[in-house]
């Protein structure tokens, strides 16, 4: 069946047409197919709540008045977020960033550079968040690696874990993790072969694996150094993450016993519907139920905790966001200094934080941020 609101139509297959197969063979992004979820105005037109739309929810801002938390500001800017671009390995079904091979957008030395100039202009940003896509395919990315720790700035990077084993070239990276003091933080769906190939890829589950015995053969997720090595959960369907504590003992206990597996700590990540997991909510037909659940469980004390309010997300092509999520949705700050070529800290400390109905997704039960539950 077919949804038509505003502008924007959207096709609801059958629950039944969206199988498996579908799901571990997905090799082409959003955009590449000509989906009209990969314009980022139709998806944020589809979440969005007024008379033209076939879903009657209770708009996030009312939610957020009734909390005493709007409008919603920063506090202290603690974390730069910076995507170095969407080109990736794999094509992962819940992907919000709809990263894949055929991405081509990369961010530019030029681009890092300024991200450099802001840092060295701003000592008290103290972490760098590099994310993708795939970070380490950016040609650039370990030059700035390099020059973000000259500046003794703690650097996260989202390594999707088969990178290292993509090709020769990456085999080294758990030793240039280390040599730089790299935290390392990479998605593992599941303990389960079956469950996170179903997510991610064939053959996933066995390279992240590998890579993560790689990591460990140099020391990370060790508990007596400081080369920090965490791994991250999304649920494989239209639920909310469980207990972040609980999965965590889960995990430690399955690798450990297994694969001889060790790592930090474990991030539960609720799933925003954004991009291919909004796709796959549309054509699953679990939109409704599953944005009825995240509304059903917002958390005013999660929602006083996002992580929207100390980080600024910085895009592949130098444009300043709230966080990753308004990023890939293209809603940009709502400050006057919209790029990092303009960074202007007073101007972004007064700004208001640009909410949407996705927004549920990042306040629902424990929270959710990218370094996991917030309450």
């Amino acid at each position: 069946m077919e949804f038509v609101f505003g502008k924007l139509q959207v096709r609801i297959n059958n629950q039944k047409r969206f199988t498996a197969d579908r799901m571990t063979k997905e090799t082409k992004s959003l955009q590449a197919k000509g989906n009209v979820l990969a314009n980022s105005s139709y998806q944020v037109e589809l979440l969005e709540t007024d008379n033209h739309n076939p879903y009657r929810l209770i708009p996030f801002q009312q939610n957020m008045e009734r909390a005493g938390l709007f409008p919603l500001r920063p506090t202290n800017l603690e974390i730069f977020q910076v995507n170095v671009g969407k080109m990736c390995n794999q094509v992962c079904k819940h992907c919000h960033v709809d990263a894949g091979p055929d991405r081509k957008e990369i961010m530019t030395r030029e681009t890092m550079q300024h991200c450099i100039d802001t840092l060295i202009k701003n000592p008290s940003i103290g972490i760098v968040d590099l994310t993708g896509g795939a970070p380490e395919l950016n040609p650039d990315f370990r030059w700035f690696v390099k020059n973000i720790k000259a500046l003794g700035r703690h650097i996260i990077v989202r390594c999707n874990l088969t990178i290292i084993l993509a090709n020769k070239r990456f085999n080294d990276l758990p030793e240039f993790f280390k040599l730089h003091r790299v935290e390392v933080v990479s998605s593992l769906p599941s303990y389960s072969r079956e469950r996170t190939d179903r997510q991610r890829g064939d053959g996933v589950f066995e390279d992240s694996i590998k890579a993560l015995q790689m990591l460990n053969a140099v020391g990370y997720g060790q508990a007596d150094n400081n080369l920090v090595l965490n791994l991250v959960y999304n649920p494989a369907g239209a639920f909310l993450p469980p207990n972040q504590a609980s999965l965590e003992l889960e995990y430690k206990d399955a690798l450990q016993k297994e694969f001889g597996i060790v790592f930090n700590h474990l991030f539960t990540i609720t799933n925003l519907p954004i991009s291919r997991y909004l796709d796959y909510l549309l054509t699953s037909g679990n939109y409704e139920k599953y944005m009825e659940k995240l509304i059903a469980a917002f958390n005013p004390v999660a929602a006083s905790n996002v992580m929207c309010r100390n980080t600024i997300s910085i895009s592949w092509d130098g444009y300043l966001y709230d966080c990753d999520f308004n990023q890939m949705l293209n809603l940009k700050v709502s400050s006057q200094a919209k790029h990092i070529s303009q960074f202007n800290a007073a101007q972004l400390a007064n700004r208001e934080i640009v909410l949407n109905q996705h927004c549920y997704g990042c306040t629902a039960g424990a929270g959710s941020s990218c370094g996991g539950a917030v309450t």
